[in-house]
């Protein structure tokens, strides 16, 4: 590549007068955003109606096209960035894509290679041809005028920033997951902190974080896992906002047609759905009851500030115990739910400081929707009402991998979904 001064100002300039020239704008049926494992699920229905993937040999000519933009730089969706101790045998949210099994050669195999491995396999089998890596900046209604509504979706490639695509979309899939959302909670304190402080988001390995006590803070699977790795190395605190529900039953289809219902109701009711933990309750197997055991697994409930060398409760604070601690969050798991193991639930009681180098805040993720901001979906509760994967009132706009469809096997039935309701929508 010529990268003499000379060069590098022709490059310039040619690109300065693409700039000039507005963006291009290209037409499409359906565009889908992220290709994880909710948008690879949309994109195989879409093609199975017959839509063909744009940059597919004759696509231009083609009578319906689709096309998925994903802002990752390879495959894999957010698993490529995922910790590498995390194990195929861990992750226990891996879920076949439609039409193509996931073989599973060594379960100890890091979960951040296998799994965008997989998807990598998948997208050349049904030549999806996701265009990466390609960030959606906003999502808009077009101007009334033409012979039916469009989204204007206006995007820039990561590695030509200053060229503008804008897709001129007769419907929209937005799956953009959550990995690029982390959510930090705010305690008081917090900013005084002197020690290391970092989000799941940005965990790679216990062994960064041995120098020292480790508080980590959250109820999720997450947060199990990473105390298990962390007791390896250094010794742990685990504090929980509501008291930890372990449940020492199967996942039966009763319990998740029970956690779906339950998250669903939020999003009819255009309120923020809750994790899945908190429908589900924790998975009670052997490696956790064994970490129960040593301690390492028993919860206290949230400090009530931070300080500059560690975390502190007020005296006199009540230890809630059992299961009555959330009795006014109807949207968290029911009490009597069949299989919850109430001899190893509720909270523990500790010293009122604990002196610490880490603080891990495994404390979940939000939607990544910001790019839909221009059209003004917030209803009043804070979340956006849905009818199953349809945006009430946009039914060319579709959310999947959001909410009760917000894990790998509800992404795949969402996809689905999704892609049905448009072709009644658009009239396939």
């Amino acid at each position: 590549m010529d990268s003499s001064p000379s060069a590098t100002a022709a490059l310039r300039g040619r690109r300065a007068r693409r700039a000039a020239a507005g963006p291009r704008t290209v037409e499409v049926d359906v565009l889908v955003v992220g290709a994880g494992q909710a948008g690879l699920s949309t994109a195989y229905h879409l093609q199975r109606t017959g839509l063909v993937a744009v940059g597919s040999r004759g696509w231009e000519g083609a009578a319906g096209t689709f096309v998925v933009l994903d802002d990752n730089p390879h495959a894999g969706g957010a698993w490529q960035h995922r910790w590498r101790s995390l194990t195929l045998a861990d992750a226990h949210a891996v879920h076949d894509l439609p039409g193509m099994p996931l073989v599973v050669v060594d379960p100890t195999e890091p979960a951040a290679d296998a799994v965008p491995y997989y998807f990598a396999q998948y997208e050349e089998a049904y030549g999806l041809n996701v265009q990466r890596p390609v960030r959606v900046q906003r999502v808009e209604r077009a101007p009334d005028g033409g012979p039916e509504p469009r989204y204007l979706v206006t995007t820039r490639h990561a590695e030509h920033p200053d060229e503008v695509v804008v897709w001129a979309a007769r419907a929209v899939v937005t799956a953009s997951g959550t990995w690029q959302r982390p959510f930090w909670p705010s305690y008081p304190g917090r900013a005084s902190f002197r020690g290391r402080q970092l989000h799941t988001h940005d965990y790679r390995d216990a062994r960064d974080l041995a120098d020292g006590h480790v508080v980590v803070v959250g109820g999720g699977t997450s947060a199990v896992q990473l105390l298990l790795q962390l007791a390896e190395v250094t010794t742990t605190t685990w504090v929980t906002r509501r008291p930890p529900r372990w449940l020492d039953a199967a996942f039966t289809p009763e319990l998740g047609r029970e956690a779906v219902s339950r998250v669903d109701e939020r999003t009819r009711a255009g309120l923020p759905p809750r994790s899945v933990v908190s429908v589900t309750g924790l998975p009670l197997t052997p490696a956790y009851r064994a970490g129960i055991a040593a301690g390492v697994l028993r919860a206290r409930r949230v400090f009530d500030r931070i300080e500059p060398d560690g975390v502190a409760w007020d005296p006199g604070a009540p230890v809630l115990d059992g299961l009555e601690a959330d009795t006014d969050l109807p949207a968290d798991l029911p009490p009597d739910l069949p299989g919850v193991a109430a001899d190893v639930g509720g909270w523990v009681d500790g010293p009122p400081f604990v002196p610490a180098r880490t603080i891990l805040w495994a404390t979940g993720f939000r939607a990544t929707l910001d790019h839909l901001a221009p059209l003004g979906l917030r209803a009043p509760g804070g979340g956006i009402r849905m009818d199953g994967t349809e945006v009430v009132g946009e039914p060319r706009l579709q959310l999947v991998g959001y909410g009760p469809s917000a894990s790998t096997v509800g992404a795949n039935r969402a996809g689905r979904e999704a892609v049905r309701r448009l072709r009644r929508t658009l009239g396939w």
